[in-house]
């Protein structure tokens, strides 16, 4: 059979532009194996030309019903047969090289049954093909009579892998191991968080901010009885079976939330909180005097807890009548206290009146009490108020706000000053009422306290640095604070007249 005794099934290309769209799937240029030959499809394909000379690709279009002729090697030993010259081996090599299309160009020597579907039609110079490109051959669906070409001939796409990208949980997805704990009483936290989803978290206890997930046998009582206790301030005092916790109640996008701060059944003694034995003395020794101590610090950094514990030790100690407005009140301080001298301390806790720090202050004045305790510092009124009574023969033990100690006698100054005063009065307010200043910090796991201390002199008549210093408005008293640090850690007097 002649060299193209295989293709008496294949057209010629229609020529009319309408057709184009019938063109046959690409089919590779690759060579073709057969169990006995190898040979290149170009090799037997001439080029036509059109009237300007330019050879172009022609595409044999497919039967009348579609399908691509199925198209068996082609054997000729008259182009890589032996007896092919070494000539026109290498040109078979050079065309393979040089045709980038896929396409199946007509033979210039073409048999005259192709010719005869297409004589009748006006010759006119066939449109150039646009060339084959491997993305579209694999785009293009191919029928399973399609010859099939050597598979290391066919230049296939290789498909994009597939990422497989592992998600990373957010922060809210993560898979989180909750622990059941026994009864809210009976374990040991400081405050326990409760979310609008009902969930709870405590103080991990590795670091010094992690928290942890948790579920108490009681949980649903506890949490009953805090939505009950609440009517209407945000701040309020909840006694759960003989246990009371200090609740703050805040909106949040999914509902009420929930922290609430357990406090203990008993104050702690002054010297179990770790202070250095030369503060600690130097505060037991301030029982006796009038004026301000404050407790600086941020939220959570044991002031209140410090604050009971030194007005316990005055009490036990010294004995007096101490008169507290806390909202809530916190640690239990109510009670009698027997002196070491068979003297009594008096204390009574109170809430302010309608919420008034200010009608409450002025309220503890007229009991003539010899301690004052305020809850915190928070406004105008409450320190012009505490400044007042500093300087009124009171010793007035309360906390405010602050990362320094010198922070803490600005925000002092600051809030007396919006109180109506001048801000030059403010600092001589502040000068003659303060005592001293304990900045306190937690850190660590267990958390312990660090502290900062300035104090002034108990004589008001006295010369003191302290005093200048905060009249004048220049506080820098980083040189101060390290000579009496030396003075205290040597057990020193810090001034030469204690009451």
């Amino acid at each position: 059979m002649g060299l193209f005794g295989n293709f008496g099934g294949l057209k010629k290309e229609n020529k009319e532009p309408h057709l184009e769209e019938n063109v046959a799937p690409a089919v590779s240029t690759k060579q073709v194996e057969s169990p006995d030959k190898i040979v290149d499809l170009t090799s037997t394909i001439g080029e036509s030309k059109d009237e300007n000379g330019a050879a172009t690709s022609q595409v044999a279009s497919p039967q009348e019903n579609h399908e691509t002729p199925s198209v068996p090697p082609v054997q000729s030993s008259s182009v890589t047969g032996p007896e092919a010259s070494d000539e026109q081996k290498d040109k078979v090599s050079s065309v393979n090289s040089e045709v980038p299309s896929i396409a199946i160009s007509q033979p210039s020597t073409i048999s005259p049954s192709l010719n005869t579907q297409t004589s009748a039609m006006p010759q006119t110079p066939p449109s150039p093909q646009p060339v084959a490109t491997p993305n579209s051959a694999m785009n293009t669906p191919q029928s399973t009579t399609t010859p099939q070409a050597h598979p290391a001939s066919i230049p296939l796409a290789t498909p994009a892998a597939e990422k497989n990208e592992t998600k990373q949980p957010s922060g809210n997805e993560a898979n989180i191991e909750c622990l059941t704990l026994g009864k809210i009483n009976s374990v040991t936290f400081s405050d326990v968080y409760i979310t609008p989803d009902r969930k709870t978290y405590i103080w991990g206890g590795k670091t010094n901010a992690g928290l942890i997930e948790v579920s108490f046998e009681d949980f649903d009582e506890f949490l009953k009885e805090i939505e009950n206790a609440y009517e209407g301030s945000r701040s309020y005092l909840l006694q759960y079976q003989g246990r009371n916790y200090r609740v703050e109640r805040s909106i949040a996008t999914g509902g009420p939330q929930f922290c609430a701060r357990k406090m203990p059944t008993h104050v702690p003694n002054l010297k179990d909180l770790g202070l250095p034995q030369g503060i600690y003395n130097h505060l037991i020794s301030l029982a006796g005097a009038s004026g301000l101590i404050l407790l600086a610090g941020a939220t959570g950094s044991g002031k209140s807890t410090t604050i009971a514990a030194l007005l316990k030790e005055y009490l036990s100690q010294k004995g007096g009548y101490a008169f507290t407005i806390e909202d809530p009140v916190e640690l239990p301080l109510d009670g009698v206290y027997v002196t070491p001298n068979k003297e009594l301390g008096l204390c009574k806790q109170t809430i302010p009146p309608e919420g008034k720090w200010e009608e409450g202050i002025k309220s503890a004045l007229r009991s003539k009490p010899r301690y004052i305790y305020l809850g915190e510092i928070r406004s105008p009124d409450i320190a012009s108020e505490a400044l007042r009574a500093a300087t009124s023969g009171h010793l007035v033990l309360s906390s405010i706000h602050a990362n320094n100690v010198n922070e803490a006698v600005n925000s002092l100054v600051k809030y007396a000053a919006s109180s109506g005063i001048s801000e030059s009065m403010a600092y001589e307010l502040v000068a003659g009422g303060l005592l001293g200043i304990v900045h306190q910090i937690l850190t660590g796991a267990p958390k312990r306290a660090q502290v900062t201390t300035i104090f002034a002199n108990p004589d008001v008549n006295a010369a003191c640095q302290v005093r200048g210093m905060i009249r004048s408005g220049k506080l820098n008293m980083a040189t101060l604070m390290e000579q009496q640090r030396i003075l205290l850690q040597n057990n020193k007097p810090l001034f030469s007249q204690i009451i």
